[in-house]
């Protein structure tokens, strides 16, 4: 999937991840920093759900909680695979507040793109970025700085 802007959300514009991040307001960005390890995606999904009740936003709970666990879960899996990335290195959960979206951004070490991939009924694994197109407005990634990647969610919680 090529990088792309957050151009799903008219308050946003052509905007994107890293320049959101940079000029959201304290009390709209929340930045935690999750160990590489199972454990962390349920604490991810405590995170997020604390963030968003905090924020007004109790509806988004259920998507919100369903895609962090689909994103952290894909970082730690493949970005932390033999050869990608070092297995040392966090990961990072950010939250944002933009005027009636939430976005959901996980970033890990490695520079792979992610693809969704083909689904197959007998397969146990390969169905986590469709959950996140499937949820979310839209989603996408791109490069951070000083190497990896972040993967990104928007949510909206207009009516």
């Amino acid at each position: 999937m090529p990088k792309r802007p957050i151009s799903a959300c008219p308050a946003v514009g052509e905007a994107d991840f890293t320049s959101l991040s940079a000029r959201a307001n304290e009390s709209d960005k929340l930045t935690y920093h999750l160990r590489s390890q199972p454990e962390s995606v349920a604490e991810a999904r405590a995170l997020t759900r604390a963030a968003l009740l905090r924020w007004g936003h109790p509806e988004l709970i259920e998507d919100a909680t369903l895609i962090v666990s689909e994103l952290v879960t894909n970082a730690i899996r493949y970005a932390h695979a033999p050869g990608r990335g070092r297995t040392g290195d966090p990961l990072t959960l950010v939250l944002l507040r933009v005027a009636s979206h939430v976005l959901l951004a996980v970033g890990d070490p490695s520079p792979r793109i992610p693809a969704r991939a083909e689904l197959d009924d007998a397969s146990e694994h390969g169905r986590g970025l469709h959950i996140v197109d499937t949820l979310s407005k839209a989603w996408g990634w791109e490069p951070r700085p000083g190497g990896g990647k972040a993967v990104w969610a928007l949510l909206s919680a207009e009516a």
